[in-house]
């Protein structure tokens, strides 16, 4: 798995990276974010990890340029650990964050976990098409519709929805979407699950509607279809 990790602390990013190849992984590192950009959006990467506070170009309008053009994996680095940095990063389109300092074998198991996710399902494991109303998914690719039209997700957000879609009209709870969705537990004041939400929502509006995700209160979320 090749990894381009984008940092203006190269002392830091280096570190990262020499933990990083030991565990298996192809590191690129950028310490210039237009050059860490630059190369996301040319060469091929599996996932991106990215700091947010760096000179000239930050960290969330680095992320907000990637999201036009392509859905590759994102994990962002939070110095502060600041939850508004979090929420805004997911919002963005981010797939996890860490807040700084981050041990490298937590960021190891991060990135294998957004990893996993993105592969097409095991052989053996439910892998056929999955429809509710004007909605499509297909685990073993990874794509979805709303009737004709393509959904761009990231992918924790394909990852929610799939599991919605597979129950649909059932409330699933958010410690079970964190579990089985983002692949790892829910935290105290961890909001990503509703974030990720919040953006499918955009996203399912903006193709057309027809199938929403309905707040459970207290609860979590459950997937229903309108007229």
């Amino acid at each position: 798995m090749r990894v381009l990790l984008i940092d203006d602390d190269s002392a830091f990013t280096a570190l990262l990276a020499e933990y990083l190849v030991g565990d298996g992984f192809a590191c690129e590192q950028a310490s210039d974010p237009r050059a860490g950009l630059d190369r996301a959006l040319t060469e091929r990467f599996d996932a991106v990890i990215l700091d947010v506070m760096m000179p000239e170009l930050d960290g969330m309008e680095l992320l907000r340029r990637l999201r036009r053009e392509t859905a590759l994996p994102v994990l962002m680095l939070t110095a502060k650990g600041d939850s508004i940095d979090r929420i805004v990063g997911l919002e963005l389109g981010a797939d996890d964050y860490i807040p700084k300092p981050v041990h490298p074998r937590e960021l190891a198991a991060r990135l294998r976990a957004v990893l996993r996710r993105q592969q097409p399902e095991a052989q053996g494991s439910v892998v056929r098409e999955v429809a509710v109303g004007p909605l499509r998914l297909a685990p073993a690719s990874r794509q979805s519709w709303r009737k004709d039209h393509e959904l761009a997700l990231t992918v924790s957000e394909f990852d929610l929805l799939l599991l919605l879609a597979r129950r649909p009209g059932e409330v699933l709870t958010k410690d079970e979407l964190f579990e089985r969705a983002l692949r790892r537990p829910r935290e105290p004041y961890d909001r990503s699950v509703d974030v990720h939400v919040s953006n499918l929502r955009q996203k399912l509006a903006a193709a057309g509607g027809g199938v929403e995700i309905e707040t459970a209160r207290a609860l979590g979320y459950r997937l229903r279809t309108g007229a």
